[in-house]
């Protein structure tokens, strides 16, 4: 095997080293890190950042691999188990020990105990795992999820279980479209909340979960969404920033609309009716926002972070992929649930789909926008996506030449071609039989005095009429109305 065929597979959980050290816990931290995370390889007799293939003699290399061996069975715990092997790399030994994904984490450098033992890999370096991140492995090893387990301190009644109920069911009615898919919502009960782990039975009792607070804004830490927009490309300039509490689904369903309020909004006449186009995919935007509420990390006490630059959207939420995803899965479809009870009711609410089809659709709307695809990393303990904003229109009226060339036809009226505005006013006008000057700037996304003057226009040319007094002006089909 030459250095550039074992090289070829080097990746962030692949990490050289030129000699053994003597103190094992130097190399002991990335066994651990890659044991609690998805695995991966320590090569030994490679150098680091240079690949310069060093090796060990013949002689000594299997005494060095019973040692590996040993070291890592005597100081981890749970005990490691790693596959070890010679891989001759130029005419020179090398040492492969390949660390597998455990299934019973946390694994930690015993000496140094639990908390302080424990390491995960973040970016392709090991680093020491902080108190949240030691929890959640802790769960995960016994199978079990934050969200589920019993909220310590707060009490539920069966008045309580009933309010959550009704709110939940009226919120998954309003995020319904059709009478027929709203007949399909079925009234919660408290047995539900039971199946979905937002309500537990301990001891004979009904318990409030950690789900159950979060979603009635009632957890000891209420997290929140911190939103805001900056000049430029990075954050030295704010513009503008909101705070959203309450509720994790009302905190949502706020800093959407605050999205939607900021970003550039255009339109285009679809027949005689006006259509607002934004320059990023709504139902994407929504997406990205519930997908940072329904899987991030609620151990880390951290907050979600919706930031609008010139550039782009970019949506960061607390906690790092969970070991088995990676950003690659995730694009064809793949999904791990971390919070299972919040999962459950905001699939109820209509809020996400449950099986991973969020990101793949999200990517493929973009594409159909003519947008880059998102870009999404996962680092420093938390994951974020970029979505890049489309470059503001010249105007909001530059989309609609779309389906336009039914107005203003030459040979139909025996006028020039009318501007895109005028276009708009008269298929109002055809929609409604008549628009006044406020529904005209409405329309336009203009001041009052800018609608008159394109109204002025418009009856110079007898294509409107004006009807009424001052006070009271309605604009009417004038002699030169398009047909």
């Amino acid at each position: 095997m030459t250095a550039e065929e074992i090289f070829a597979g080097e990746s962030d959980n692949v990490e050289f080293k030129e000699e053994i050290p003597v103190k094992s816990e130097r190399y002991m931290k990335t066994v651990v890190a890659f044991a609690n995370g998805r695995g991966g390889k320590l090569i030994f007799g490679v150098e680091n950042n240079t690949w310069k293939v060093t090796g060990f003699s013949k002689e000594e290399v299997f005494q060095k691999m019973d040692a590996i061996t040993n070291a890592i069975f005597d100081s981890c715990e749970p005990k490691i188990i790693p596959s070890i092997g010679v891989q001759e790399v130029d005419g020179k030994s090398i040492i492969e020990v390949e660390i597998m994904s455990g299934m019973t984490r946390p694994y930690y450098i015993t000496s140094q105990g639990l908390l302080d033992g424990t390491y995960v890999r973040v970016s392709g370096t090991t680093r020491h795992a902080e108190r949240y991140q030691v929890q959640e492995l802790i769960l995960e090893g016994q199978n079990r999820y934050y969200d589920c387990e019993p909220c310590e301190g707060l009490a539920v009644t069966s008045e309580d279980i009933a309010i959550l109920c009704s709110n939940m069911k009226a919120m998954a009615l309003r995020n319904t479209l059709t009478d027929a898919e709203k007949a399909k919502v079925k009234d919660l009960t408290q047995n539900v909340l039971i199946s979905w782990g937002v309500l537990i039975e301990k001891d004979g009792a009904v318990v409030p979960t950690n789900a159950y607070a979060l979603l009635t804004g009632q957890a000891h830490e209420q997290p929140i969404i911190q939103c805001a927009v900056f000049k430029g490309t990075d954050r030295a300039y704010f513009v503008d920033r909101r705070e959203f509490e309450g509720s994790i689904q009302d905190q949502m369903e706020a800093a959407f609309q605050y999205v939607q309020e900021k970003i550039n909004r255009g339109m285009k006449i679809q027949g005689m009716y006006r259509q607002d186009v934004y320059e990023l995919p709504l139902d994407s935007v929504r997406e990205l926002i519930a997908n940072s509420v329904a899987h991030r990390s609620y151990l880390e006490s951290g907050n979600i972070q919706i930031a609008l630059f010139d550039d782009r959207l970019e949506v960061t939420s607390p906690g790092m992929l969970l070991n088995g995803v990676s950003i690659a899965k995730m694009k064809e479809g793949y999904s791990k649930i971390r919070n299972r009870a919040i999962a459950n009711a905001f699939s109820y609410m209509k809020i996400i789909e449950k099986w991973g089809s969020g990101i793949p659709r999200i990517i493929r709307e973009c594409n159909e926008y003519g947008l880059p695809e998102p870009e999404f990393f996962d680092f420093d303990g938390d994951f974020r996506v970029n979505m890049y904003r489309k470059a503001a229109p010249n105007t909001n009226l530059e989309m609609m030449k779309e389906d336009s060339a039914q107005f203003g036809n030459p040979a139909q009226s025996g006028t020039a071609r009318m501007p895109d505005q005028e276009i708009a006013i008269v298929g109002f006008v055809k929609s409604n039989g008549s628009c006044t000057t406020s529904q005209v700037a409405e329309l336009l996304l203009v001041k009052d005095r800018r609608a008159r003057v394109i109204l002025g226009s418009l009856v110079k040319k007898n294509i409107l009429k004006k009807s009424g007094n001052a006070r009271n002006t309605m604009y009417l089909a004038g002699e030169q109305f398009p047909e």
